[in-house]
């Protein structure tokens, strides 16, 4: 008997258009991406999905062309979906940070692209459409990570032990992070999709834990430590 399966992927193919699943921690943001991507013509959003164990389960079951994959959540982030998904779609990273170990984790994991979430809904269209294609994209400053990386010519050392900022939590990174570039607490709220009240209370505890007293010390801790 001649099987009449057909892979997701060649639906899509066959349709023109594109399937997508997004895995983030904020609600907000995944409606955001919805409202963006519905604009396109070729795109069909099958799933969502705020953590790690129920984006495994809803990309098993939808099996999707692209997952847009958040790097920091709880329970391992985007590099845990990437290490319990099998023979799955093609997953693109899509983060706040832009830091370069954050890149190389999610790439060396799986991913066949990164980009921030700075991008516009137009572009990151684009981008699912080249990595459903079989093309890899970043931003050129991130694509120079990678290639550094995989080829070896990295000239930065490794990075020394660090127990202040090792104590820090991924969201909290983020928050030290735009800290860093000059953000209020109101634009780095709205950037991470979380209340001002929330910010607040993260760089409190980045304050805490680094030992800082106020912020412009903060900021000047960061940059010896090229977090920026």
């Amino acid at each position: 008997m001649i099987s009449t399966q057909v892979t997701a992927s060649e639906v899509s193919e066959r349709s023109g258009r594109f399937r997508v699943f997004l895995v983030d921690d904020h609600a907000v943001f995944r409606s955001g991406v919805r409202t963006e991507l519905g604009r396109e013509h070729d795109m069909d959003i099958v799933g969502e999905a705020g953590g790690v164990g129920e984006a495994v389960a809803g990309i098993e079951a939808a099996r999707p062309d692209v997952v847009l994959l958040d790097v920091h959540m709880p329970d391992g982030g985007g590099v845990a979906v990437l290490n319990r998904i099998t023979d799955g779609p093609v997953c693109l990273a899509l983060s706040v940070s832009d830091a370069a170990e954050d890149v190389i984790a999610v790439i060396r994991a799986g991913a066949r692209g990164y980009v921030t979430k700075t991008i516009s809904g137009p572009d990151l269209a684009d981008a699912v459409r080249r990595v459903a294609g079989g093309d890899a994209v970043f931003s050129p400053r991130l694509a120079g990570f990678v290639l550094d990386s995989f080829t070896g010519r990295s000239s930065a050392p490794e990075p020394p032990l660090d127990p202040e900022l090792d104590s820090l939590t991924p969201r909290e990174l983020e928050v030290l992070r735009l800290l860093a570039r000059g953000y209020t607490y109101r634009e780095i709220a709205e950037e991470l999709v979380i209340s001002v009240k929330t910010v607040e209370t993260h760089a409190s505890n980045v304050l805490r834990k680094t030992q800082q007293s106020n912020r412009n010390a903060l900021t000047r801790w960061a940059h010896r430590r090229r977090i920026d």
